[in-house]
């Protein structure tokens, strides 16, 4: 029997993306509960707009439109918000509550900027259909992520593979969260467009003598005084 957590131990879910990313990041923000805007959290913030404003109800012929559905999964120990779930009518669906008929859920992520290289936008993606297959008691087999500069969705299959990533992910987080464990930080690339790179220090950290040049420093003032 898979383990559940209690709700008092739930984790973010957005924290997948960022425990994909980097996981001192995550750390930084979840446990140290560091956070920075940049260009790009605004220009994110700003595309969430609108679809986080749950008072914003549609119903298109056979699809209905709800945005900023809470959600959770006990097994993965994670809650959070939906950007938008469509519910397509289909025999094949479940019930909604006030609603006639069956439909099925579509989970669908706004993104800034373009498609990543990595996979955190997916795995995010991912971790809401397994939430939503948990609370609905259904299968969600694929999903959207809609990138705010091409202006487009692409359709995203959550195969089976993705889906172990998510759980993962997911025990991983909650091992160095009931720790309070932030990792060493690891220089890459992406850490110029971390929003904590400041708070992070990478550079400092990468530099094997910086606290041998801190020890020297300070024993050269004891001398001094």
């Amino acid at each position: 029997m898979s383990k559940e957590y209690r709700e008092d131990d739930f984790l973010l879910l957005s924290g997948i993306q960022h425990f994909a990313f980097c996981k001192r990041q995550w750390a930084l923000i979840h446990i140290e509960q560091q956070w920075q805007e940049n260009l790009r959290t605004v220009e994110g913030g700003i595309l969430h707009e609108k679809t986080h404003d749950s008072t914003i109800k549609e119903k298109r012929g056979d699809l209905i439109i709800s945005r900023s559905m809470g959600i959770f999964s006990r097994t993965l120990g994670i809650t959070g918000a939906c950007d938008v779930v469509e519910f397509h009518k289909s025999r094949d669906g479940v019930t909604l509550y006030g609603r006639a008929g069956t439909y099925k859920p579509v989970p669908v992520e706004y993104k800034r900027g373009k498609p990543k290289h990595d996979n955190a936008d997916v795995l995010q993606l991912c971790a809401q259909a397994m939430c939503l297959e948990e609370m609905l008691l259904c299968t969600i087999p694929e999903g959207f992520l809609f990138y705010g500069e091409p202006k487009r969705r692409l359709k995203v299959m959550l195969d089976e593979e993705i889906r172990e990533q998510v759980k993962a992910i997911c025990k991983e987080m909650h091992e160095l969260y009931d720790r309070r464990y932030t990792p060493k930080v690891k220089p890459t690339k992406g850490c110029k467009a971390c929003s904590l790179s400041e708070l992070c220090l990478p550079k400092l950290c990468k530099n094997p003598s910086a606290l041998a040049y801190m020890k020297k420093n300070v024993s050269e003032i004891e001398v001094d005084e």
